[in-house]
């Protein structure tokens, strides 16, 4: 079962995936993860991918789809994988679509995680953490039992600037424009399957589970 996650920031594609990966014995991919990964092990694409990471660069899509296909050929990824965060883009999509064809291999299911940008705004400009211990709260969801103090060490809760309404606003604008054309791209490869993302997560992840089978 090979599955890519698609879906707007905040939507909580991630946390899909990480039930995904759980619940059918799959690892979970996420390209920072490979990063991280291949340089810590001190790899040559880990060590040409940290060279553009200390310039602040992004690392280019021929270098990133190496290292997701070597993460592929890994013993773990036999009975298939959950790749979030990439493609991000239609260039990415069709390099990776190649790259799995020239192996006689394919995507089995695009699972977009479908959220309206007003909820996705009120999700994450809610989110609070503690400048002290890093526990996390939500003004709606998850309240702390006083306002602006930490329940764990009564630190003092702030919000994260990449939560602050006109940053969400700003990166929702991107996903827009560079990755929500996956969506359409996906859809006309006949393996796009959406969900209602604004529910409860036990029921999106349920509605996931009910196309996976």
């Amino acid at each position: 079962m090979k599955l890519v996650m698609l879906g707007a920031p905040g939507a909580g594609k991630g946390t899909q995936a990480k039930m995904i990966a759980a619940k059918y014995g799959i690892p979970h991919i996420s390209t920072g993860d490979i990063f991280r990964a291949n340089i810590k092990n001190g790899t040559e694409l880990g060590e040409k991918a940290k060279q553009y990471m200390d310039q602040g660069l992004l690392v280019p899509d021929e270098l990133t789809l190496a290292l997701i296909m070597n993460r592929f050929a890994q013993d773990d990824c036999a009975n298939g994988y959950v790749l979030d965060g990439f493609p991000r883009t239609i260039a990415q999509a069709e390099a990776l679509t190649a790259s799995l064809k020239e192996q006689g291999d394919a995507l089995d299911y695009a699972i977009d995680v479908d959220v309206p940008d007003e909820n996705i705004v009120e999700r994450m400009g809610g989110r609070r953490a503690c400048v002290n211990c890093g526990g996390t709260y939500h003004v709606l969801f998850n309240p702390p039992q006083k306002s602006g103090i930490c329940d764990l060490c009564g630190g003092e809760l702030s919000i994260r600037k990449d939560d602050l309404p006109e940053t969400v606003k700003k990166r929702l604008t991107v996903y827009h424009e560079q990755t929500q054309p996956l969506i359409d791209y996906y859809n006309a490869e006949g393996i796009l399957k959406t969900v209602d993302g604004t529910v409860d997560v036990n029921e999106v992840f349920a509605a996931i589970t009910e196309i996976l089978g």
